[in-house]
């Protein structure tokens, strides 16, 4: 076990789980040292059976004793919880929030001035410990409270840490890393289509598409070069990628993407407002 405290964890959805199982599998935390609350008695069941940590159904229960408190819930529901929360958490612990759009200074004023806050945009590939994460702090949080922090953000994988007076990068880090797993999922569900309308089966356009997305990534990496010379490197002239590459310059491919991770930045912005 890497570090000694007691976490709370206040709502156990798909990232909340997705810490959870981080934790449990890195070994930074023991099961024992977990609490979750969570007001749906299947997945909270679920999530305790499969972890073997405590869980209840009522916020405040769940995160008076504890010395880190993960605000794993939507946006939507951040005003209710604030309710449960305000002058129930001990004034030394920190609130660690993945909830998108909502500020430090929005959870300082919901949380009755609270000081330890750390704010973070993870993302879903932190359930098998591949996500990146950016985050952010207050001046409150301690030494000691900021390592806590980074172990919990490196059982999910990489981070990037911002400045305080840099917090709106988080809500473009929402637009980019935080909704781009949906992206890709998209253009691969495209791409399989794409294959089973030329005639392959689904099982081998999966196979296909899934190791070309993987490789191709693990090939960026491994390379160091910039996304356009790879696909230079890939693009003969009048070969069948320049076919394909001019197909999607046409139907407005780039402007697609960058509208939509737009959109994606202004709705987070827009979740900001609303508690």
């Amino acid at each position: 076990m890497l570090f000694d405290a007691h976490v709370a964890f206040i709502g156990g959805g798909v990232m909340g789980e997705a810490i959870i199982k981080s934790l449990l599998r890195s070994g930074a935390l023991a099961a024992d040292h977990i609490t979750l609350s969570e007001p749906n008695t299947d997945r909270r069941n679920l999530v305790s059976d499969k972890y073997h940590v405590h869980a209840c159904a009522d916020n405040a229960d769940c995160a008076r004793n504890a010395d880190i408190v993960v605000l794993s819930v939507k946006p939507q529901v951040m005003g209710k919880v604030f309710d449960d929360l305000r002058d129930v958490i001990k004034p030394t612990a920190l609130i660690f929030s993945i909830a998108a759009g909502i500020s430090i200074d929005t959870m300082r004023e919901g949380l009755g001035s609270h000081g330890p806050i750390v704010r973070v945009m993870p993302n879903t590939p932190a359930q098998i410990g591949q996500g990146i994460s950016m985050w952010t702090c207050t001046n409150a949080v301690t030494d000691a409270q900021r390592e806590q922090a980074v172990v919990i953000l490196k059982a999910m994988g990489d981070e990037i840490y911002v400045a305080p007076e840099d917090e709106h990068y988080l809500d473009m880090t929402t637009a980019l890393s935080g909704t781009g797993p949906g992206y890709v999922f998209m253009f691969m569900e495209a791409l399989i289509d794409a294959g089973v309308h030329m005639g392959f089966s689904r099982q081998v356009a999966e196979r296909l598409v899934i190791q070309t997305i993987k490789g191709s990534t693990e090939y960026a990496v491994a390379s160091k070069m910039h996304p356009a010379q790879l696909r230079n490197q890939v693009t003969s002239p009048g070969g069948t990628t320049a076919a394909a590459m001019y197909q999607l310059e046409k139907g407005g491919f780039r402007t697609v993407i960058s509208k939509a991770v737009w959109a994606a930045y202004e709705r987070s912005v827009e979740l900001g407002k609303k508690k």
